[in-house]
């Protein structure tokens, strides 16, 4: 397969810039990259896509789409306008499992196509000719009922049990299974949309809804229409269909949901207009205009999605006391990095999630409190000790290489907290003042544009280090970003509050009463830390006494429950069963039904009751989770 490239163009004022991808040995510093570039294309490898936009690139995106349930097809055009290169001929796109009905210019003529063989992963390119003296083409096309990226949810998959519902997951590369367009996050676009669905449904997008109310668009169809001006990887093109409905939180936000949950989410997320007031105090301005959340199913397998203007967010995290909102924050902090400047391709994912972790954490600070930001930072740090260990020792680096895999393998929690700790050194190193001072100017510099490993280490050294060689050896970039584990001068972590919680779960261990213990005002994360120190084993009055005392089966605090199940599993406390039956067939997010299963078929008691639950839960799970858990409780008999 050849390789493909795609064109970043760069602005003549931009100051240490990059050339093509360097990897420098574990043991040696990545090669110097210039410090300046002439204003011209730079090219990037992106083995993750086949489009060549060095000779013609996808610019904006249009979709007029119809959204049929009951054959689970999304059908219409996508309308794409190309900037081609003098003498190009022909404009190469992303598709996985389209069938492609024919393609045309903007007056109806046919214009040739091919679509050449498919990729498990990367799918098949679709190569068409580009119209004379034209810069538009239009594909008549229809999605696979099994399209990675949608999700046809039946009604017993939502919380209102009467309607169905979709939603799109593209991240990282499956909008080219319902978008054929070229599918690499360097590749920005702007679109617009019209999607007609159902009458008792309602469209929504990661876009301006240019008409919130829709349309009539014939017998029993209604019409929405969307556009965003700003340009976004593709992978941030995001639908979803449903019973749903809006409440206003602020005068830029507010939360999407179905009509049982939106009150409740409106109270939980009540704290978002100051999340975003902290953030651009810190960053520089909020350029999307509006910030809102979409509470999708209790199916949905995932905590939460970044979609510009439209966070898509799991249920489980109303907690009704609001102590599960770093989620919201994480997301939010997605609209500098990730969404603002992005990862020019998956081998570099840290820069999104790295600094966004980061970011989190600082609006977090400015709204909850140092105590309560060191917590989290703690929680992340231990995690990210658990998936080092779990790791090939490639894959702990912050450059990855990912060429000849599924990018998803690059999404652990080493860009997450590897990253977010490497940012934490350099801000120790020079201090928070001029770090905030320093990533403002990253963020205003680079806004819409993609960013690499080397580009970000050349702007580092030129805007921050400015050839400082005691600060860059404090600093050691290259350790961090090429090199397995976390370097030796990783910033330690302590929290104060974690201290106590884990001398409580000591004290209890030793024999202390459950209501001897020191608990009044705990957050969740203090929950959470305590639980995790309890000893493996527990005898069953002990554990009985546990949970009379804080009615901890009882919890409608999602994370404290799952992490009480797993003590009670662990320890065959069967008056929790019940409640470990209710939580996993009420929800599917992955992230607490993989584990769970695991706990139960790693025990011989378990393992029958673990087979009669899912044969009950799994109709209500998503693609996804049923996906990981079938290898582990197998798949029921149909």
């Amino acid at each position: 397969m050849l390789r493909p490239y795609f064109a970043l163009a760069l602005a003549a004022t931009l100051a240490a810039c990059g050339t093509p991808r360097m990897v420098a040995p574990a043991d040696e510093p990545a090669p110097a990259v210039p410090a300046e570039t002439p204003a011209a294309l730079m090219f990037v490898e992106d083995v993750h896509s086949y489009a060549r936009p060095a000779e013609a690139r996808v610019t904006r995106v249009a979709l007029d789409l119809d959204a049929d349930f009951d054959a689970k097809v999304l059908a219409g055009t996508a309308t794409l306008t190309v900037d081609a290169e003098d003498g190009a001929e022909r404009v190469v796109l992303d598709t996985r499992g389209l069938t492609i009905e024919r393609v045309v210019d903007v007056a109806g003529a046919p214009l040739p196509f091919a679509l050449g063989p498919r990729d498990p992963i990367l799918g098949s390119p679709l190569t068409v000719d580009l119209p004379r003296g034209g810069d538009r083409v239009v594909v008549h096309y229809r999605t696979s009922p099994d399209a990675a990226a949608i999700q046809w949810l039946a009604p017993a998959q939502t919380g209102g049990g009467r309607l169905p519902f979709l939603f799109t997951q593209g991240q990282a590369i499956l909008t080219r299974t319902w978008v054929p367009t070229q599918d690499s996050p360097g590749i920005r676009q702007t679109y617009e949309a019209t999607v007609t669905v159902p009458s008792a449904l309602t469209a929504v997008m990661s876009a301006e809804h240019l008409t919130p109310d829709g349309e009539p668009a014939g017998s029993g169809r209604t019409g929405y229409r969307f556009r965003l001006d700003n340009p976004v990887p593709p992978y941030l093109i995001a639908l979803a269909i449903g019973e749903l409905e809006f409440r206003e939180i602020g005068p830029r936000s507010g939360v999407w949901a179905e009509p049982g949950l939106v009150g409740r989410a409106a109270n939980e997320f009540a704290d978002l207009e100051a999340m975003i007031g902290a953030a651009e105090r810190l960053y520089g301005p909020y350029r999307w205009g509006r910030y809102d959340v979409l509470v999708l199913p209790p199916s949905f397998p995932f905590g939460g999605m970044e979609n510009p203007r439209l966070t898509f967010a799991t249920p489980t995290i109303l907690a009704g006391d609001r102590s599960l909102v770093s989620l919201i924050a994480h997301e939010l902090a997605h609209s500098w990095s990730g969404n603002l400047v992005t990862n020019a391709v998956w081998d570099d994912f840290w820069l999104n999630e790295g600094f966004t972790t980061y970011i989190e954490n600082r609006i977090m600070e400015e709204v909850y409190g140092r105590d309560y930001a060191l917590m989290l930072e703690a929680l992340n740090r231990r995690g990210l000790a658990d998936e080092l260990a779990s790791l090939p020792a490639d894959d702990t680096r912050l450059q990855l290489d990912l060429d000849g895999r599924d990018p998803d393998d690059g999404m652990t929690l080493v860009a997450y907290d590897k990253g977010a700790a490497f940012l934490r050194t350099i801000e120790l190193a020079v201090g928070r003042e001029a770090f905030d001072a320093f990533l403002r100017g990253y963020f205003d510099r680079h806004a819409f544009q993609p960013m690499t490993t080397e580009r970000f280490i050349a702007y580092l050294d030129a805007e921050l280090i400015r050839g400082d060689d005691e600060l860059r050896q404090r600093v050691r970039p290259e350790a961090w970003t090429h090199r397995a584990g976390l370097p030796d001068n990783v910033a330690a972590v302590e929290s104060p509050a974690f201290e106590y919680a884990a001398a409580q779960a000591g004290a209890f261990a030793s024999g202390a009463a459950p209501a001897a213990l020191g608990t009044d005002g705990w957050t969740t994360h203090e929950w959470l830390h305590f639980l995790r120190a309890l000893p493996q084993d527990i005898p069953t009055d002990r554990i009985r006494a546990l949970d009379e005392e804080f009615r901890l089966t009882e919890s409608g605090n999602s994370e404290i429950l799952f992490a009480w199940l797993r003590v009670a599993i662990r320890n065959r406390y069967e008056p929790a069963l019940p409640a470990l039956e209710r939580f996993l067939t009420t929800m599917g997010r992955r992230k607490f039904v993989l584990p769970l299963f695991q706990d139960l078929m790693a025990t011989d008691w378990g393992r029958p009751l673990a087979t009669r639950i899912y044969a009950r839960a799994r109709p209500g799970y998503h693609a996804i989770t049923y996906g990981s858990v079938d290898p582990i409780v197998g798949a029921p008999e149909e």
